[in-house]
């Protein structure tokens, strides 16, 4: 029955809906509008898009609620990557957004519709109009997120040694980023530092110097490159460039640096050399090798030891005289002058003309002949200013009142001068005074060798062993004889009279070594050689073997070599033998520089082709340093009349060197740690100094019998603080002339005498170790009756290796102490002995409680038969009987001991020995249960 009102409700639904449709199409009349186009500009990887003109829709039906509002923007276009939203509906602005990450390297720019639609008449958006479509265009902006890349990491080129280039080669690189800017390449560095190379902004690589293909025939260096936007290439290139040679003429196959090891002997310089004439016919060829070494020492590697040493070893006449030693407790004048370098040039003195030394008395020769010399090695350069003062090396002038100079050796303007100012007791005829030369060698700040040898009135110098007569003598009348003291002086020349305050005058500026003068007779030339010799220098290995052809010849010091050939091969052959050598077995290290000139001459011309000069340089490397050991007795005990005919201090020394060998692998890396090796090597001194108190003249002194000399290049000074022995010899003579000294004393109450010896190699540049040797003396005392159980000490030990604790009292303080030990251990026995008999006597009484059985056994004990040993020593009085004795008593009692001389010191020690045995059988039964009290550590 319900049908009909259904029907009916669905009419009226029909109707309504009818109705509303007309009118909403009555209400919502007008489309909205926006503009016909856009241009919008995003950035890659974001969101919002700038339009221009703003995303805006208008619509006339406004303010109609839904016919004058904006519901949506649509964007036509598949594969268009945005999106419009709706910001406000009511005034109709709207956003345009991308949907998905922008990528300008993927697509620069989108071209897409859009149209804005409103909300139609009502909430259900029917009857909705759309806008006209209007063309957007968006541009992506670009983010520099790439980074350039080179086409290859690795480029080749080349170039001619001697050419300059615009180009060699070009470098590139490319950017992935989509804009110009960050896409192109603005700029290439290279990163390589100190390269003569340069690259513009294409890539364009070129040099800038000619290149040497001697000098570095390959380079390898790295270029970067950066984008418009300052982005470096992540990894650089590689550019190879590599130096054709061009065919010069010169010495080819050999290196800049040569190492020399030590103890090797000879070592060839240039093992692949060659000399290279680019195919030029040459008809001799003259080749000059220097070895420079002008900063060694004096002019090489020489050893450094002392000039009277080295004079003995060169086999000089004894007599000379070293005025300027190595500074000592006995030489000590040269303490205050300035050295020149390190250890190596200890014996080099410095003059800056202000220092200056005198001559001791004692040490001056006082009676110069008609026939002396003087040597000396000088190194000195030009006087300042025009007209340069006199420069004194030695001078001997009135000592007070006067200021005459009887001799000496100055250079005044590169001229070296000796002045000789004979006595009128040696004649007064007008002679000789004055002798003048003029030498290059004077000023060329290089160390050279002089020796004056004077046969009154022919005056001789030479100089690195070549000699030179004088250029200029001049005479002068003798000098009065006076009994006015003259004074010895180096580096200056001594004014005593004539001037208000004596002071040094003309003072040298320069360099002096081994200034030695010796009287009465002349040095010879093989010795003059002898002592200038050098220990390195340049040799020829394998001599034999040179072709006829080649011609050779070495100056004196073997420092220059000059080969010449007419051969190219022969000397191609010779200079490949040119050696170093060093003979030295510590030689100074560092760095000996070579030099090598040739010159070329081809046929039917002088010169045609130019050579150019080699530097190169050996470097001597560092030896293994010695190590000296003393060892011996560290202590003597002995009776002090022992020391009466004199003591041997070293009888069992021994001195060893050894050096620690190790492998290298090598010359870069260091030492690795090695084995001890003994060594044999030479000593230049040795010192045995007095510690403490100097000794006292006419008791004490040391003393060393010429005989221990003979046969040995040593010798010896002696004096209150100890003994020097110098000269160089081996170890071995060393020692046996050491064990040779004795020290004698006659002094009465010492105790204690204390030794060190040390020994040098080298003037000091390798010293030993301290070797302290300490006498103790043994003074003879009054017999004493030792404790029965106790064994008498010796008189005195023997020698004692291990070091002791040294003791700084004397005799009687030790006797003293011994007293007071012996005392206190009588003390502690008499108490021991008195607890014991205390507590037998209680055990007794308790063990008796009847009075008549304690009354028997009271009787029946007997302290006398406690067999008690006690040390017969029990008054102080007698304890001390060795201190208070007088020395007229000691010198009895020692007469009575020598008079007695059928008793050994064995037999005494038995005999005393036997009455000690039985005494240490003591009645123990009576004592077996007393509880004795324990002893004290002490006794």
């Amino acid at each position: 029955m319900q049908t009909p009102s259904i029907v009916l409700a669905l009419l009226l639904l029909s109707l309504v809906l009818g109705l509303s449709t007309v009118l909403a199409t009555k209400v919502n009349k007008h489309k909205p509008w926006i503009e016909t186009s856009y241009r919008g500009l995003i950035t890659e990887n974001t969101e919002e898009v700038l339009l221009d003109p703003p995303l805006v829709a208008l619509d006339k039906d406004a303010p109609i609620p839904y016919a004058g509002e904006i519901c949506a923007f649509r964007v036509y276009g598949l594969d268009a990557p945005f999106e419009a939203v709706v910001l406000n509906r009511t005034s109709g602005e709207g956003q345009l957004q991308a949907r998905r990450p922008i990528d300008c390297e993927h697509q620069r720019e989108h071209t897409f519709i859009i149209q804005a639609h409103d909300c139609g008449a009502g909430p259900g958006g029917t009857g909705g109009k759309r806008s006209h479509k209007a063309v957007v265009h968006v541009q992506v902006g670009d983010v520099n997120e790439f980074s350039p890349v080179f086409s290859s990491l690795d480029y080749s080129g080349s170039v001619l040694e001697g050419r300059v280039y615009d180009s060699i080669l070009q470098v590139q690189a490319s950017d992935q980023d989509c804009s110009p800017q960050y896409s192109q390449i603005c700029n290439y560095q290279i990163t390589t530092e100190d390269t003569p190379f340069a690259i513009d902004r294409n890539g364009n690589i070129r040099n800038t110097e000619s290149l040497s293909f001697d000098a570095r025939a390959h380079y390898d260096i790295s270029v970067t490159a950066f984008d418009c936007g300052q982005k470096q290439a992540k990894h650089s290139a590689t550019v190879h460039i590599h130096i054709k040679p061009v065919c010069r003429p010169g010495w080819r196959g050999w290196t800049k640096r040569v190492d020399y090891e030590p103890g090797t002997g000879s070592k060839q310089l240039f093992p692949k050399m060659h000399l290279e004439t680019c195919e030029e016919a040459v008809s001799s060829v003259r080749t000059t090798v220097e070895l420079q070494t002008s900063h060694i020492g004096k002019g090489c590697d020489r050893e450094t030891y002392s000039e009277k040493s080295l004079q003995k070893l060169c086999g000089a006449s004894s007599g000379s005289t070293d005025l300027l030693p190595a500074p000592s407790a006995a030489f000590n004048w040269t303490a205050s002058l300035l050295t020149d370098g390190g250890r190596d040039s200890d014996l080099i003195y410095r003059f800056d003309g202000r220092q200056a030394a005198k001559i001791p008395h004692w040490i001056s020769p006082q009676n110069l002949t008609d026939q002396f010399t003087i040597a000396t090695w000088m190194k000195h350069g030009p006087s300042p200013g025009l007209r340069g003062e006199k420069e004194t090396l030695l001078c001997n002038s009135d000592k007070t009142e006067m200021n005459r100079h009887h001799y000496s050796l100055y250079v005044h303007n590169c001229r070296l001068v000796f002045l000789l100012r004979r006595d009128f007791t040696q004649g007064d005829s007008f002679r000789p005074a004055e002798f003048h030369w003029k030498l290059e060698q004077i000023c060329d700040k290089e160390w050279h060798y002089y020796v004056i040898n004077v046969e009154f009135p022919v005056v001789t110098l030479y100089v690195d062993g070549v000699t030179y007569d004088p250029y200029l003598v001049t005479d002068d009348w003798p000098i009065h004889s006076s009994k006015i003291d003259v004074q010895l002086t180096v580096g200056a020349c001594w004014q005593g009279g004539e001037v208000s305050k004596a002071r040094f005058t003309q003072h040298f500026r320069g360099s002096l070594s081994g200034l030695t003068l010796r009287p009465g007779k002349i040095e010879s030339q093989k010795v003059i050689s002898c002592l200038q010799a050098c220990k390195e220098g340049l040799d020829i290995t394998s001599l034999e073997s040179l072709e006829k052809g080649i011609k050779f010849h070495f100056n004196p010091a073997q420092s220059v070599l000059v080969m010449e050939g007419e051969d190219l091969d022969q000397v191609n052959t010779a200079l490949r033998k040119v050696s170093y050598i060093n003979s030295r077995q510590f030689p100074t290290p560092g760095a000996r520089r070579l030099h090598i000139s040739t010159t070329v001459q081809c046929f039917g011309e002088d010169v045609c082709i130019s050579i150019p000069d080699i530097e190169a340089v050996v470097m001597v490397m560092q030896p293994s340093e010695p190590r000296i050991t003393i060892t011996g007795a560290e202590q003597l005990n002995t009776p002090a009349s022992d020391l009466a005919a004199g003591l041997s201090l070293f009888r069992d020394l021994h001195i060893v060197s050894t050096v620690t060998k190790s492998d290298r692998a090598d010359h870069n890396t260091e030492h690795r740690s090695g084995v001890l090796e003994e060594m044999v090597h030479n000593l230049d001194y040795c010192d045995i100094l007095v510690l403490g108190e100097e000794l006292k003249g006419g008791l004490e002194s040391l003393q060393l019998p010429r005989s221990a000399l003979l046969g040995k290049h040593l010798d010896y000074t002696n004096s209150t603080t100890g003994m020097s022995i110098y000269g160089v010899d081996s170890l071995s003579h060393y020692v046996q002339v050491i064990r040779q000294v004795r020290f004698q004393s006659l002094q009465k109450g010492a105790s204690v005498r204390s030794f060190r010896l040390t020994c040098s190699e080298l003037n000091g540049r390798y010293t030993s170790n301290q070797f302290t040797l300490q006498v103790n003396v043994l003074h003879r005392e009054k017999a004493v009756k030792h404790v029965s159980h106790l064994v008498a000490p010796p008189r005195y030990t023997p020698l004692i290796h291990q070091p002791i604790v040294a003791t700084t009292g004397q005799s009687s303080g030790v006797a003293n102490a011994v007293t007071i030990v012996i005392v206190v251990c009588i003390t502690a026995l008499v108490v021991m002995v008195v607890l014991g008999v205390y507590q037998l006597y209680l055990t007794h009484m308790q063990e008796d409680v009847d009075a008549h059985s304690y009354s028997e056994k009271h009787s029946d004990l007997d302290l006398s038969a406690l067999t008690i040993t006690v040390n017969p020593l029990e008054s102080i009085e007698e304890l001390q009987p060795a201190e208070e004795l007088t020395e007229e008593e000691v010198e009895d009692e020692e007469e009575e001991e020598e008079e007695d001389d059928d008793v050994s010191s064995s037999e005494s020690d038995s005999d005393e020995e036997e009455p000690t045995t039985a005494s240490m059988q003591p009645q123990t039964k009576t004592l077996s249960k007393i509880q004795w009290p324990k002893p004290t550590a002490l006794c």
